[in-house]
């Protein structure tokens, strides 16, 4: 299993940490400022894309002597730079797409990030996409029945339409289970659940849900 880490050049506070994949097979990214972020964690990004325009000349030098890829795009294009990194990272054939460094800072950015693990993740429904930082990871369901493992970085389980609703939501093995509910646009009804289990379904009928997992530190 690949597991592709695209990082950006958010807030260096907004990476997450890259320590649990230490042992598992990852290509890394750098888009923009991301492969200087990801060259400070001792990480050599396998490619930096971007336009390049939020480092410094001597970090360019920096990311041209070190990383064996670096494909220079100018300023003015249709792609975001995240958007030209993560259209490389499917080129891998990964099982997973991460992208981190996308929020915090910027907000224009932040809703871009979001934007695109939606576009992504319906156009190769056979990766699973993600945003993470520190403390939190956004990911998207579709209609279906899906499994959730708890996870102790990630203590609260937040649900959200990204369609005008999600329908006929039934939860299960969650300190608030819920069957046959409707997600309306704009309600906050389903923030903050939690896991009781080590496992829990979430299931709907129509919809596009994101998953937001969350730790307050």
């Amino acid at each position: 299993m690949t597991i592709a880490i695209v990082c950006a050049g958010g807030p260096k506070s907004e990476v997450m940490s890259f320590t649990p994949f230490e042992q598992r097979d990852v290509i890394y990214i750098g888009a923009d400022r991301g492969a200087i972020h990801l060259m400070e964690q001792g990480i050599v990004p396998k490619e930096a894309i971007g336009d390049f325009d939020s480092v410094s000349q001597k970090e360019y030098e920096q990311i041209q002597a070190t990383v064996e890829t670096v494909d220079a795009f100018q300023a003015e294009k249709n792609e975001t730079d995240t958007e030209l990194a993560v259209e490389r990272a499917i080129a891998y054939k990964p099982t997973e797409v991460i992208l981190t460094g996308v929020t915090g800072g910027r907000l224009d950015h932040m809703m871009s990030a979001i934007q695109l693990l939606l576009r992504f993740q319906e156009k190769e429904k056979h990766i699973s996409f993600s945003v993470r930082n520190q403390q939190n990871k956004l990911s998207i369901l579709f209609p279906g029945t899906h499994q959730l493992t708890k996870d102790s970085s990630f203590q609260y389980i937040s649900f959200f339409p990204l369609r005008e609703r999600v329908e006929h939501i039934t939860l299960t093995g969650f300190r608030y289970d819920i069957e046959d509910e409707q997600i309306d646009f704009g309600t906050t009804m389903f923030t903050s659940n939690e896991l009781l289990d080590e496992t829990g379904t979430i299931s709907f009928s129509d919809g596009i849900c994101l998953v937001v997992r969350s730790s307050d530190a």
